[in-house]
């Protein structure tokens, strides 16, 4: 089944001969329109907008961006759907919807999946094309604000248009041109090259306030301002005298004089032809004034952020690749917050909305001569300052963070937000602006890793560390994608009696040159990175799949499994264990996945939601690290944990260490006052296992009971304990 045939409007014929009439088709691109698209895919963040007119067997495109094509045919259209509407036409998912769901642009390039299209309206009602907005992924939401704005624009196409058309009447007689303009929307008007007005429409009347009966016959000038009446004699002047008005055959924009005194800008499109000795002008006058309020409207809104009002990611590309063709050294400052994504999860948007509010305020206070402060994005802010001086970009930026950690007004909340700045030089850093924003971002990088609130200037190694980076991860996807990831396993065991009743997964890198890799050397990395989620499930399956064999020499045996932020953040991670446990016959009871902290402090209602449906399938969740950062007791009791793992930290030396031996004292009091069971992390001698068994903690892994092993070797480990079901 093909493409749904087009529907064919009503007026169809009336409809293709006025697009005629506007000749538009199959010719040179207009700046305008070209600008026009480009403030569209700013100002709704698509990267595909069309201008599209829609003829008797095709659809051209007048102007576009984003997109090769110049046309194509009408049956694949979905503008030829969108010009028999009133309103913008939506189609949020093209796959969703039967018209479009097996369309070569939806299936093939561009791979349309979201479109919008406001259909572009003459005075005369004809739908000739539309604006339209396209993308490759779905959008389920488009405000009435963005239909508006979507609409204005859909207007400034059409008043481009109407002007065009009009334009082609500049080379004929006065009667054809007097004919066409009594129905125009436009002010027309004509008159001798003396200035006397031989013709005076309907909308002149109604533009400037003088009847046709009043003007006729009076010269032209009392429509002139006094800012430009010599120059309005001037050429009239040079006309009589067989010269001609440099301003016929464009179009001009002048302030245009009403009755009252009162002046609006006009764009005035002039015309001349030979009447008799004597020639004629003819001029096409629109009061431009809403147009230019909606323009800049348009074009405030796609280069400022609606949320703080700095200039927008546009805005500063712009900007900065001015300043840099300038050639004047400036210093770029980029900044995130710190502690921000806390605000938001824990107190939502509003309230993170309302600290970017207060951020972007302090910047401008704080910075008052910036060339321009504008905001990237989420938490991320940049600064063009002039001048390349280092000490100076370092002071400022320490006066940044400074005065973005002091407190935010969140009422009953304590939050620690502050910044880290990175910084870079032009010219010393790059000659780009993206080399610039770059070598800033490598900066901040570094002023994060170091322990956040800091700055740093950027420095040439950190390029050479960020291409190393680079390769490395390039090596870490290669080590998925050829099974160099390997699986060991650590027992853990009753202390009361040595028994092993579960085991730890732990993911190895058995890299081809550096040998057996421990997660340290890779995890942080691999955990940012997208591969996360499928590292997540196959470490899941495989650890699923051996647990499977083993519970049936070890009844009650469970597995651990350590969990990624990504695969907590993912909406898949329940059908992702539903599939992992039904493939390997594993019971939920027996799989135990392992939280992190800052998991937890994430404290979020969807994490929750998600960690409350894994509980209810059966499933163990353990509190990796217990007791090492800032968790709360309050967590306890609000998220569905059911085992607390006592971190190695603090076994280590609690036979020594009487403060390490009160906090695993304490920890175990938790764990039983609140229901949970709870288990000691790296027991590595008899001393920290009776201590544990004598405290009622029930469970330990370490080195006293076995180092981490493969499958092969547990199983071989299982056996010698010769343990019976």
């Amino acid at each position: 089944m093909g493409p749904v045939p087009f529907p064919i409007p009503p007026d169809e014929a009336l409809r293709a001969s006025t697009l005629a009439e506007y000749h538009v088709l199959d010719t040179p691109p207009e700046l305008e329109f070209d600008r026009l698209v480009q403030l569209a895919s700013r100002l709704f963040s698509v990267p595909i907008v069309l201008i599209s007119l829609v003829a008797s067997d095709r659809q051209v495109f007048k102007a576009r961006v984003g997109l090769d094509l110049c046309e194509t045919d009408r049956d694949v259209s979905f503008c030829a759907h969108a010009i028999l509407q009133d309103d913008v036409m939506l189609v949020p998912d093209a796959l969703e919807d039967p018209r479009f769901a097996d369309n070569p642009l939806v299936l093939g390039p561009p791979f349309i999946r979201f479109y919008a299209g406001k259909p572009l309206v003459t005075p005369g009602g004809q739908r000739l094309g539309t604006v339209c907005l396209i993308d490759t992924q779905p959008h389920q939401e488009f405000s009435q604000a963005e239909r508006d704005n979507l609409s204005d624009i859909a207007e400034l196409v059409m008043d481009r248009m109407e002007l065009l058309r009009l334009e082609h009447v500049r080379a004929i007689g006065q009667a054809r041109f007097e004919n066409i303009a009594a129905t125009s929307p436009d002010a027309i008007i004509c008159t001798t090259d003396t200035g006397v007005v031989t013709f005076w429409n309907h909308a002149a009347e109604r533009l400037f306030g003088y009847a046709a009966e009043e003007a006729t016959g009076r010269c032209g000038s009392l429509i002139v301002p006094e800012s430009w009446r010599s120059a309005y004699f001037g050429d009239l002047a040079r006309l009589r005298d067989g010269g001609e008005i440099a301003a016929i055959g464009r179009t001009i924009v002048r302030s245009g004089l009403r009755r009252d005194g009162s002046e609006f800008p006009a764009e005035i499109s002039l015309s001349s032809w030979q009447e008799g000795r004597t020639r004629s002008i003819g001029a096409i006058v629109r009061d431009i004034t809403e147009r230019r309020r909606n323009e800049d409207r348009l074009y405030r809104l796609a280069s400022l952020d609606a949320l703080t009002e700095l200039p927008n990611r546009a805005a500063w590309r712009a900007c900065i690749q001015e300043t840099l063709e300038q050639g004047t050294p400036v210093s770029v400052l980029l900044l995130d917050l710190d502690g921000f994504k806390e605000v938001n999860d824990t107190l939502g948007h509003s309230a993170g909305d309302h600290v970017l509010k207060l951020v972007a305020a302090r910047l401008k206070a704080e910075c008052p001569d910036a060339r321009m402060i504008a905001r990237l994005g989420g938490d991320e802010f940049v600064l063009l300052l002039a001048g390349d001086d280092r000490r100076a970009a370092a002071a400022l930026a320490g006066g940044l963070v400074h005065a973005l950690s002091r407190p935010y007004d969140l009422p009953g909340h304590a939050f620690e937000i502050g910044a880290s700045v990175g910084i870079s030089l032009y010219p010393a850093h790059g000659t780009r602006a993206e080399d610039l924003l770059g070598a800033a971002d490598l900066a901040l990088y570094r002023a994060k890793a170091a322990g956040k609130g800091r700055y740093v200037v950027f420095e040439p190694a950190f390029r050479e560390v960020a291409v190393a980076r680079r390769e490395f991860e390039r090596e870490l996807r290669r080590a998925f994608e050829q099974d160099q990831f390997v699986l060991l396993y650590q027992p853990q065991v009753v202390t009361r009696d040595g028994r092993i009743c579960g085991a730890e997964a732990l993911l190895r890198w058995q890299h081809p040159t550096r040998g057996l890799l421990s997660p340290v050397s890779f995890i942080d990395v691999l955990a940012q990175k997208p591969i996360a989620p499928a590292v997540g499930e196959w470490i899941m399956r495989t650890a699923c799949g051996h647990a499977r064999a083993w519970r049936e020499r070890v009844p009650g045996f469970r597995i651990g499994v350590n969990l990624f932020e990504a695969q907590l953040r993912s909406a898949q991670l329940r059908n992702v264990v539903e599939r992992v446990l039904g493939e390997t016959g594993l019971a939920p009871e027996a799989l135990e996945l392992e939280l992190l902290e800052n998991t937890m402090m994430r404290n979020d209602a969807a994490t929750l939601k998600l960690l409350q449906s894994l509980r209810a399938m059966g499933l163990g969740l353990a509190f990796d690290d217990y007791g090492t950062g800032f968790a709360s007791l309050s967590l306890l009791k609000r998220f569905p944990v059911s085992r607390l793992k006592i971190d190695r930290s603090f076994v280590r030396d609690l036979i020594s260490d009487p403060e390490d031996a009160a906090i695993v004292r304490a920890v175990i009091y938790l764990g039983r006052s609140f229901g949970l069971e709870v288990i000691a992390e790296g027991v590595e001698t008899k001393a920290q296992l009776d201590f544990l068994a004598a405290n009622q903690c029930t469970q330990a892994q370490g080195y006293l009971f076995g180092r981490p092993m493969t499958a092969q070797a547990f199983t071989s480990e299982l056996a010698r304990a010769a343990v019976l079901p």
